[in-house]
């Protein structure tokens, strides 16, 4: 095979056409298979001619010069450009597991747009985010795409008329606000921007393409979509974070309304702040959204570390704060609103190392949303997020994007983060849902007030498993019970040394899906070697099931579930007696402030059937007394929103679960 393309490259640095210069050269008919894990590299322009087909099952590395007019073009048998695709295909490998397949890659360096003409064909099949009606979240890495194209492309008609599930959206950074196509004859011109296609009624299923829907040879037929269009160059300048929602008023609990006539709440989501002030403060603001603009990976894990000038990749964002991508399964609500469930989440402490879904390597066609701590100005250089390798670099080596390991890069880190995974596997062994416990001398214990330091994040409610915020002594702290509970958990290492947090299964007892326990332990973002116990600070995690003993945890350790509310520790426990809390797991039932009805209601635990609700004033005088309240939809508690009182609501399901909420006015 090398000495084949050896071969092919030197056919095509003999020819110039137009003074532009081709290195690499497949003509009519031909054939060039690129198999999966292989690379290319080729150092000057390429081209395909006629059915010239590069069948790119691995990578491919374009190292042009515009100094040399070097091209990268796809032309027919007269010379003249071909733009229908066919010549230059980025395979899905597996398509059937598309969630999971590796796929071809293109990196293209060195050249301007105008150097840029080929057609390329991305093969696209991606889990849906929703089951409705949703928008699926994708990026269009793809220089002047007509939009009307997808609606051929992905077998769905998309139109032009907002709120109907059909549209084609693009995210406003600055405003917080999806802006929708007036004319799907538009053109994609943002390298970055992240687009939310409609699907009403699921008529978008980017999971299972039509039967026998048209591919290009030899991809079974009906397996995957294929994507058109002309590959971005390398962006011309650093994107710059500043002012998202800088000036926007999102109201009281978001019920302000944008252009749109869109209230923020219904839409906004920010699991970063919405553990410390939800809708005060920054919450909502400081968040960019973006689409990978390029064809090949893009590594997001070490944007958070100032690393050396030399052999760094460019970017240490210092206020970061997160990333959220790979958004789940996206919800449209009966007024419009949408939110998402299972996304992944990583955080990053002040020094830049990461925290909970470690790994962010961002795909293709992949979205991603980044929260800051503050508007303080950044700069984000995507060409050197490049990389081939569908795992995150490595702490101390090189930026490459062919992943080599040839220099050590110095990073700056204040201290050691730990991180415990808690993943929950069902009887096949398939993850069902994780959460994350993360402890450092920097980190603080219990309820952030503070955006400065803190690494949390929030679960939702339809998440099963999931950390409450934790009492200075120990167990959970009551005060925050109905409020939220945590995708990611932090503690001080040191003053929370030998404590417990609560961690609560939601799954256990109902549908029994999780049966067992995996857990994954990291230093400063780093796996530690199996069966590692003793970090470097000499102490480890530890966990205690109902009715059992303390256990020490060990890198891997699969456990069998023994029922649904554990300790977790940091240290091993002084006394278990002491810090253990042995009530039963915390209901998802939670009073809120709906801003829409002006009104409290209940947001009941999916779990419950039936319940009943009452409502006292602070005299102790019964005000609102409901029997057997059907829970699968909110109850609104009914008060007169011209008498200032305080109000204490008692919640009894039908299971006997008690939950005890104040209501301030």
């Amino acid at each position: 095979m090398k000495k084949n393309l050896l071969a092919i490259g030197l056919l095509g640095a003999i020819c110039s056409v137009q003074a532009q210069n081709v290195l690499l050269h497949v003509d009519n008919s031909a054939n060039m298979y690129v198999s999966e894990g292989a690379l290319v590299y080729n150092g000057g322009g390429l081209q395909t001619r006629g059915t010239g087909l590069i069948d790119l099952h691995g990578n491919m590395m374009i190292e042009g010069l515009t100094a040399n007019n070097d091209v990268v073009r796809t032309i027919t048998t007269g010379g003249a450009a071909k733009t229908d695709g066919s010549n230059i295909v980025l395979r899905l490998n597996t398509p059937g597991s598309a969630a999971t397949s590796t796929y071809g890659q293109l990196y293209i360096n060195g050249l301007a747009q105008a150097a840029v003409t080929a057609t390329v064909s991305k093969e696209f099949r991606t889990p849906a985010h929703g089951t409705t009606n949703y928008f699926q979240q994708v990026a269009l890495p793809f220089s002047g795409k007509t939009l009307s194209t997808l609606s051929t492309e992905l077998n769905k008609a998309f139109g032009t008329t907002r709120f109907t599930q059909n549209e084609i959206l693009k995210y406003n950074n600055p405003l917080v606000v999806s802006d929708h196509y007036t004319s799907l004859a538009s053109t994609t011109i943002d390298p970055t921007g992240y687009y939310m296609l409609g699907s009403k009624n699921n008529n978008l299923n980017t999971a299972t393409p039509p039967a026998a829907w048209p591919t290009i040879a030899p991809t079974p037929a009906g397996s995957v979509y294929t994507i058109n269009g002309t590959p971005y160059a390398p962006l011309v300048a650093n994107v710059t974070l500043q002012n998202a929602g800088n000036g926007i008023n999102f109201g009281s609990g978001g019920n302000a309304i944008n252009q749109y006539n869109e209230k923020y709440y219904t839409y906004l989501q920010d699991q970063f702040e919405g553990t410390a002030s939800p809708w005060s403060g920054t919450y909502g603001k400081n968040i960019y959204q973006f689409g990978n603009p390029f064809l090949t990976n893009i590594d997001l894990s070490k944007i958070g570390f100032t690393e050396s000038a030399t052999i760094g990749d460019g970017n240490a964002v210092s206020n970061i704060w997160g990333v959220r991508y790979d958004p789940g399964v996206v919800t449209t609500l009966s007024n419009g609103g949408t939110y998402s469930t299972g996304a992944q989440i990583q955080t990053f402490d002040l020094s830049g190392v990461p925290a909970g879904d470690v790994g962010l390597i961002i795909k293709p066609m992949q979205s991603f949303v980044i929260k800051l701590r503050n508007n303080t100005a950044q700069t984000l250089n995507f060409n050197t997020l490049r990389r081939f390798s569908n795992t995150a670099r490595a702490a101390a080596t090189n930026y490459s994007v062919t992943a080599l390991k040839n220099a050590t890069a110095a990073t700056t880190v204040t201290a050691s983060l730990k991180q415990l995974g808690i993943i929950a596997l069902d009887a096949s062994g398939k993850e069902i849902a994780r959460t994350y416990y993360v402890v450092s001398p920097d980190l603080a214990t219990g309820h952030q007030t503070s955006v400065d330091t803190t690494v949390q994040a929030a679960c939702s409610t339809v998440n099963v498993l999931g950390t409450f915020e934790e009492a200075p002594t120990g167990g959970w702290d009551s005060n925050y019970l109905s409020s939220y509970w945590l995708y990611i958990n932090q503690a001080n290492e040191n003053n929370f040394q030998g404590k417990n947090i609560k961690l609560a299964n939601y799954d256990y007892g109902v549908t029994n899906n999780a049966v067992s326990y995996k857990f994954e332990i990291r230093e400063n973002a780093e796996l530690v070697p199996t069966g590692t116990h003793a970090l470097s600070s000499g102490l480890g995690f530890y966990y205690k099931a109902p009715n059992g003993t303390v256990q020490q945890i060990n890198q891997d350790d699969v456990v069998p579930i023994a029922g649904d509310l554990y300790d977790l520790y940091y240290g091993p426990p002084e006394s278990v007696l002491a810090t253990s809390n042995t009530n039963a797991k915390p209901s998802r039932t939670i009073v809120v402030y709906n801003p829409d009805i002006t009104n409290y209601i209940v947001r009941f635990d999916p779990n419950w059937k039936k319940a009943d609700v009452q409502v006292y004033d602070m005299s102790g005088k019964l005000v609102i007394s409901k029997k057997a309240v059907n829970t699968s939809t909110d109850f609104i508690i009914e008060l007169d929103n011209s008498v200032k009182n305080s109000y204490v609501v008692k919640i009894v399901a039908d299971n006997g679960e008690i939950v005890n909420a104040k209501i301030l006015k």
